[in-house]
């Protein structure tokens, strides 16, 4: 299928599923993806075979583009309701991603006081202190668990590295700030094998780690445009609210989007 990267540092806004109207921030190269994940979803597209050649965008360039926007949003009163960073990749592998927050936070506060700052996230980073101290300084970490289970994480989001969500769940707990989570409901076939992280088995591996987290919120979507991977299929909205209703049994806050 067709995927598509974002050819600019800053996006928008644009019509979110889940964030309504998002100015979206991309600390990734325009040219490529830089990502310790290599989702079977990922709208983006597979990583590039190396990272040769990309670079970050550079903390300067990213502030004097978001002020301009800001500035120019703010005088036309068509404020976005977050400020959000996604991009081409994992934004918190950003070298500066703390100075970036810092830099957005004060923008924030001196042209649209009233947006959210949103951070997109699979959590592999929050083994850093500076990583975890600058996403308790942003209103939403939005942070991925799209599953329970260690091998059916390494089927669907194929980490580059030795991942454990052990580890994931322990390096949540020292974040001080309020989590949500975010999770991709998705089925179909991937290399010849069946990916389902819709099963009771799956359901409930993911509702225990849910559970571990204690978010305040919890995002459950579905597949909604081009994937890399060619044979997945989206889950349909009623069982996905199945699903809802067992986190909101936990007394958890949940929100589908099909």
């Amino acid at each position: 299928m067709s995927t598509t990267l974002f050819h600019d540092i800053i996006v928008g806004p644009i019509r979110s599923r889940r964030l309504g109207s998002s100015l979206g921030v991309n600390l990734m190269p325009v040219n490529g993806k830089i990502c310790n994940f290599d989702c079977i979803y990922c709208e983006c597209g597979w990583n590039d075979k190396s990272f040769a050649g990309l670079r970050h965008n550079d903390r300067g360039e990213v502030r004097r583009l978001l002020e301009w926007r800001l500035k120019e949003l703010a005088a036309s009163g068509e404020t976005p309701d977050v400020i959000t960073f996604a991009g081409n990749g994992e934004p918190t592998m950003h070298p500066d991603f703390a100075g970036v927050i810092d830099d957005t936070v004060a923008l924030r506060d001196r042209y649209c006081p009233g947006v959210k700052v949103a951070v997109l996230s699979n959590a592999t980073m929050l083994g850093r202190e500076t990583v975890r101290d600058a996403l308790a300084k942003v209103d939403r970490a939005i942070l991925k668990i799209d599953s329970g289970r260690d091998e059916t994480i390494r089927q669907i989001n194929k980490p580059c590295f030795r991942y454990a969500l052990e580890t994931v769940i322990e390096n949540m707990s020292l974040f001080r700030g309020e989590i949500i989570v975010q999770t991709m409901l998705l089925r179909g076939e991937y290399e010849g094998r069946k990916v389902d992280n819709t099963t009771e088995e799956e359901v409930s591996a993911w509702l225990d780690a849910v559970r571990r987290v204690k978010p305040v919120l919890v995002m459950l979507y579905g597949i909604d445009r081009d994937t890399p991977a060619p044979h997945l299929q989206k889950v349909p909205v009623e069982e996905m609210e199945r699903v809802a209703g067992r986190v909101r049994a936990l007394g958890i806050d949940c929100m589908v989007t099909g």
